[in-house]
């Protein structure tokens, strides 16, 4: 296949086959790469470079990481030349789309069998934010989700916890357990401190009140941390 970045030479010119929309009729979604599908998207390119190329740029530029194209404004992608507003506002809206359709997996009433469940109900609400938020998963006595209820927002570095806010939330909602959450946006999974107190403290409130804290996940583009899994709950 003719290499993405070289210049003066139109998507046209290709073996059909080989350009993006034609490959995907062909060969279907699921053969396209991450560029291929990000130019069906952008829709077309300059003189100097096809819309594969540009589109191969921008995801070298962020580690061909997904999750980061996805914290982008469209005001940050109208920095690489060749995108403009309409086609940075057509990528932003494409992203969410995608990531909606992953919430909409969710909607449902999940059932919590392990750590990796909570994940999956949560991780999509959370994991590729730019900032902290912290979140509780409401359960009921058969460890379905009854609902997801934010908490807190902050900001890079942390969020601020209110005790309050979660047992109010536990107590209205009628929820015999709940499951705490919040993300990380560096990236590194490890619990600070201030988590293992928070967790420690929530805990031992919760039990005053016959709410059981279930577990506490730290979440990111990583993957998760479980407290209950690595015996720090």
């Amino acid at each position: 296949m003719t290499n993405y970045t070289t210049p003066h030479l139109s998507i046209k010119s290709w073996a059909e086959e080989d350009r993006p929309r034609e490959k995907l009729l062909l060969k279907g979604k699921k053969n396209l790469s991450d560029a291929e599908l990000l130019a069906i998207i952008i829709g077309s390119g300059s003189r100097d470079e096809s819309a594969l190329g540009l589109s191969q740029r921008i995801l070298v530029s962020f580690e061909n990481n997904l999750n980061e194209l996805g914290r982008q404004t469209p005001k940050d992608l109208t920095k690489f030349k060749g995108i403009g507003e309409a086609k940075a506002i057509t990528i932003s809206a494409a992203l969410e789309l995608g990531r909606r359709r992953q919430l909409s997996n969710i909607k449902d009433r999940p059932k919590v069998t392990s750590s990796q469940d909570a994940f999956n109900a949560i991780a999509p609400l959370i994991m590729d934010l730019p900032h902290e938020e912290f979140w509780i998963l409401l359960l009921n006595r058969s460890n379905i989700v009854m609902g997801r209820e934010r908490i807190s927002i902050g900001g890079v570095a942390g969020t601020v916890v209110d005790a309050k806010l979660i047992y109010k939330a536990a107590i209205q909602s009628l929820a015999p357990a709940i499951i705490l959450c919040h993300n990380h946006p560096s990236g590194n999974l490890r619990p600070s401190q201030a988590d293992l107190d928070i967790t420690a403290k929530l805990r031992k409130g919760g039990e005053s009140i016959d709410v059981t804290v279930l577990d506490h996940l730290i979440v990111s583009e990583q993957g998760y941390f479980s407290f209950a899994d690595e015996g720090v709950l």
